[in-house]
Parts: C-alpha cells; sequence; structure tokens
C-alpha cells in the first residue's frame, strides 16, 4: 500500500467513526482560562503551544472531529477563504483534530490548501480532554474558542454554529479593538 492510500485509509476509517458519536459540550466558559497546551503542527518540524500566544496575538482554536468529512472541510475552507478577516484583527487560526499528523497534512495541503497550521492531538488527545469536548470515539467535538492576548476565552462556538466563522471572525474583531 502506497503511503498516500494509507493516509486515505486512515481518514476515511477515522471518518467512519466520527459520524456516530453525539456532540459533546464544553466545561469551559468565557471568562476562563484556556488551558495551555503543546501539539505538532502541520508546519514541517513546528510544536505550537499556547502559552507562546499570550501578549502577542488573539488565538482561534477551531476543534473538528475528522479530516476529510464534509462539515470539517467547509469550516476549515471557510477559515482558507477569510484568514485575511483574522489576520487584519491580528489572530492566529489553528484547526486542531484528533486525526494523525500525515492525515492532516495531506488533507490540509492538498484537498483544502489551508493557508494555516493544523495540530493534532493523535497521540494523547490530552488537548481535546483539557477543553472537556472528547467524544466517545475519541475524537473532538466541532468547537470553536477565541482566546485573547491575555489567554482568557472570549467567545465559543459549539457543534454545527462552529461551522460558521463569522461568530470567530467578528469575536476577533471586537477584540482588536
Amino acid at each position: 500500500m502506497t503511503r498516500r492510500a494509507a493516509i486515505l485509509s486512515s481518514a476515511v476509517a477515522g471518518a467512519a467513526f466520527a459520524q456516530p458519536a453525539p456532540p459533546v459540550k464544553t466545561h469551559l466558559k468565557v471568562g476562563d482560562a484556556a488551558p495551555d497546551f503543546e501539539l505538532a503542527s502541520t508546519e514541517a518540524g513546528k510544536k505550537v503551544k499556547l502559552s507562546d500566544f499570550k501578549g502577542k496575538n488573539t488565538v482561534v482554536l477551531a476543534f473538528f472531529p475528522a479530516a476529510f468529512t464534509g462539515g470539517c472541510t467547509k469550516e476549515m475552507t471557510a477559515y482558507t477563504g477569510d484568514i485575511k478577516k483574522f489576520q487584519d484583527a491580528g489572530a492566529e487560526v489553528f484547526g486542531i483534530s484528533s486525526d494523525s499528523l500525515p492525515s492532516l497534512n495531506y488533507w490540509s495541503k492538498e484537498v483544502i490548501h489551508a493557508t494555516f497550521p493544523m495540530l493534532s492531538d493523535f497521540t494523547t488527545r490530552d488537548t481535546v480532554k483539557k477543553y472537556g469536548i472528547m467524544m466517545p470515539n475519541g475524537m473532538a467535538s466541532r468547537t470553536t474558542f477565541v482566546v485573547d492576548q491575555s489567554g482568557v476565552i472570549q467567545h465559543i462556538d459549539e457543534g454545527t454554529t462552529a461551522v460558521d466563522i463569522n461568530g470567530a471572525a467578528t469575536a476577533c474583531s471586537r477584540l482588536k479593538k
């Protein structure tokens, strides 16, 4: 089996498991400190640590269940298409899932042409657990957190609401002012 076939096979299997699990609501709320994390990035060899942005940038954490699925592709493609809105607001955008890094790498570059990093919580799923959004199947429930420069959550979208990125974009714009 070629590497590409293995990645696609893994993604299809993951997508099959991602469908039946009910969404999970986070225990976090606006005004809470965002839990810190360090995750592997699709930017070659880099890791991203949330606390590195403290005092520097607003951060959008767009958790999604599984690459190669319709809703996730729609959501992440919307971020790619409107990334300038976030950049103009001084915000960094990260797509986060419990997909493996090779799957995220292929999907983000070859399928959705992402202009921002994807982060993988595949190995331990600790970040998904810290944010209280791990579904019974081990996937992240679709949830977007907008974290201000002081590390405090200022906006949360959950479930299908998070597919529409306008709430996150508006929150980022408001934080810039």
